[in-house]
């Protein structure tokens, strides 16, 4: 644990070479691919994968010119890329992101539902990340706040939010800090590149799982 009760990312201070745009940046902003047995590129969204690492820049448009070509070029052989491959990383992200809410709420660092979440907003819990459905309504969004030092995200459907509490649909989550909240941040700042969300503001994911939900959970 680092000063202040901040827990420490394994990962800290790794960078790793965009194969498309040549910038060397932290590792938390980049995808991970490597060529299967097959010759296909396949996404490793874990990073625990065998083989040698090819690293993409978490966002849509780059991910599209890496298809062109890049892959190939920097693993120095023919290679095999799905015409599914960015929507399948955005699927597995978004996958990866709800299982990890799901795992902090189980441990009792995340919470649903507008007036809880508030209740950690205005308390004593130290909040590391809100999280609200990118297809809720704009109006009872605005009714919370992110505390300082906090991240937003609007990357996940009230639909997806909802499986990682076990309900139908969730509109607003907070997640406390901890290791699985750096983990949270980590790979919704991901899914925000690759359905073009900022991470300061709500909008719409391209992949959405479920219709427009414009209702106000309690």
């Amino acid at each position: 644990m680092a000063r202040g009760g901040q827990h420490k990312n394994p990962d800290d201070g790794a960078e790793r070479k965009c194969i498309v745009t040549g910038e060397v940046q932290p590792k938390a902003g980049l995808i991970r691919f490597v060529v299967g047995p097959d010759n296909a590129v396949y996404p490793d969204i874990l990073g625990k994968l065998p083989g040698r690492g090819m690293y993409v820049t978490a966002d849509r448009a780059v991910l599209e010119d890496a298809r062109k070509g890049h892959f190939a070029r920097s693993a120095k052989q023919a290679v095999t890329v799905s015409d599914t491959l960015i929507d399948d990383v955005e699927r597995l992200l978004a996958q990866r992101v709800v299982e990890l809410l799901g795992l902090a709420r189980k441990a009792g660092r995340a919470v649903c539902g507008f007036e809880k979440v508030k209740g950690w907003l205005a308390g004593s819990e130290n909040v590391r990340v809100l999280m609200q459905a990118s297809d809720g309504s704009e109006r009872g969004k605005t009714k919370l706040w992110t505390p300082e030092g906090a991240r937003y995200f609007g990357c996940l459907t009230a639909q997806e939010l909802g499986l990682a509490f076990g309900r139908g649909t969730a509109i607003h989550c907070a997640v406390s800090t901890g290791g699985l909240s750096n983990r949270v941040v980590e790979d919704a700042t991901k899914l925000s590149g690759l359905r073009g969300i900022d991470g300061q503001k709500t909008g719409k994911g391209k992949a959405a799982l479920g219709k427009d939900t414009n209702l106000n959970e309690r």
